[in-house]
């Protein structure tokens, strides 16, 4: 207190009104500061610790995921199409509702043909989307074309909402000189640059970081108005990609909507072992993010919540997860025999009552909407144009096999430009021994 007192004197003499009356607060301040050090900290005093801000108590127990209630989920409408609160309805065009419904019959129509075809033996690999179609249109629905689009494997539907054609599909699938890709994918891999959808790969969750870096990258830029979407489902998010992700977006605060899938199985395993917390949603708590659930089986619930979730990320530079429930109706890819894990009765219920198609149809006919003559020449059409063009497809060379050593480098290096040449020089010599013919010159 000496120096306190020391000090205010010489302030007194040499200093102006103004200093007097800072240093007074600066003397308040340390005085308050070694009170509070000095005496006893209250049960209910906020704690200091720069790690995290919460009250003290004084009681010692285990806080339990199971003391906490469970993320709720939002639903518009019910399984009979019916829409308890009108206040929810999002109160679409006809002409809206009627694409969510062509989109999502496409799909459908279209992974039947193409399941098939894989099992022909005509494509090495497909992965159908029945059962999560609503998740795809209903969110793509929501966006802008602007918004950037990372995908996992099972966002096709998005794709169609976009205009991605059945050629482009089917060209993809069938890895000609037509794909997008050049034949460097495999099937189902899809991607568009003029589409804004990044190109999809294999190992899980390896685009959730990529996402994250994409939409800081939008955040710098000025008068920002688009976002960031990246898609995945519950066993992905097991991944250590997936929590770098999550902390990245949530301490960097960008524009992306992480959207989980949640379909009930990563390949064969349920999520009940995949995860004992309450699902995906619940971890948006942990990493100080805002949060999401929804029924991915409405598509109006869907979109409704995309649009919430993305007015959010853009206005507030922060990020959203956004958990779809839904069920996966097909097997996880022609790789896999659900049978083997679950029975064909609970299959049943999701495919038929449970359905995101049954449910907009009926809610499209109780609204006067629906036409049934209309959407049987609509599916005959679909199959008749995916059934074309597989015919079309399939009979287009592969690209030129020097694709395999283009497209990576801007200026290809010395060690490829070696391999290619050698590789060119071992076909020409052994032309006989390898099927040229069928790849493009």
């Amino acid at each position: 207190m000496s120096f306190i007192r020391h000090t205010l004197r010489c302030a007194t003499r040499t200093c102006s009104i103004k200093w007097q009356q800072q240093i007074l607060r600066t003397i308040t301040a340390q005085q308050s500061i070694q009170y509070r050090c000095s005496s006893t900290v209250s049960a209910d005093d906020p704690s200091q610790f720069p790690g995290a801000k919460a009250p003290f108590v004084s009681e010692l127990k285990l806080l339990l995921h199971t003391d906490y209630e469970n993320v709720p989920i939002y639903r518009v409408m019910d399984r009979d199409g019916l829409i308890p609160d009108e206040s929810q309805d999002p109160q679409l065009s006809k002409e809206v509702v009627q694409k969510m419904f062509n989109d999502m019959v496409l799909l459908n129509t279209m992974d039947k043909i193409l399941y098939e075809s894989q099992r022909q033996g005509r494509i090495s690999f497909y992965m159908t989307n029945f059962g999560e179609e609503a998740s795809h249109i209903g969110s793509a629905a929501a966006l802008e074309m602007r918004d950037l689009i990372y995908g996992q494997y099972r966002e096709a539907g998005v794709l169609v909402w976009r205009g991605f054609r059945i050629d482009q599909f089917v060209d993809q699938c069938y890895g000609n000189c037509d794909d997008i890709g050049r034949g460097k994918q495999m099937p189902v891999h899809y991607g568009s640059k003029d589409l804004n959808f990044v190109t999809i790969s294999s190992p899980l969750s390896t685009q959730m970081p990529q996402a994250v870096g994409a939409a800081y990258a939008m955040k710098l830029r000025p008068n920002n108005d688009a976002c960031v979407v990246c898609y995945f489902g519950e066993g992905a998010a097991s991944e250590g990609d997936a929590h770098a992700a999550f902390n990245f977006a949530a301490t960097l605060k960008c524009p992306v909507i992480f959207f989980c899938r949640n379909n009930g199985f990563a390949i064969s395993t349920p999520s009940h072992e995949q995860y004992n917390g309450d699902g995906i949603a619940a971890r948006g708590h942990g990493y100080g993010m805002a949060t999401i659930r929804v029924d991915g089986t409405d598509v109006f619930a869907v979109y409704n919540a995309m649009k919430l979730a993305r007015e959010y990320v853009i206005r507030e530079n922060k990020p959203v997860i956004f958990e779809a429930m839904a069920y996966r109706v097909g097997h996880h890819s022609t790789s896999d025999d659900s049978t083997a894990y679950r029975s064909a009765e609970e299959i049943e219920v999701w495919n038929s009552v449970e359905h995101p198609i049954s449910k907009l149809k009926s809610y499209m006919v109780r609204k006067g909407w629906f036409n049934e003559s209309e959407e049987k020449e609509f599916v005959k059409d679909v199959r008749k144009k995916v059934l074309k063009q597989i015919g079309v497809s399939e009979k287009k060379p592969k690209p030129n096999w020097k694709e395999m050593f283009e497209g990576v480098y801007s200026e290809m290096p010395a060690n490829l430009i070696e391999q290619m040449k050698e590789l060119e020089d071992h076909i020409n010599k052994h032309k006989d021994h390898y099927p040229v013919k069928s790849f493009k010159v």
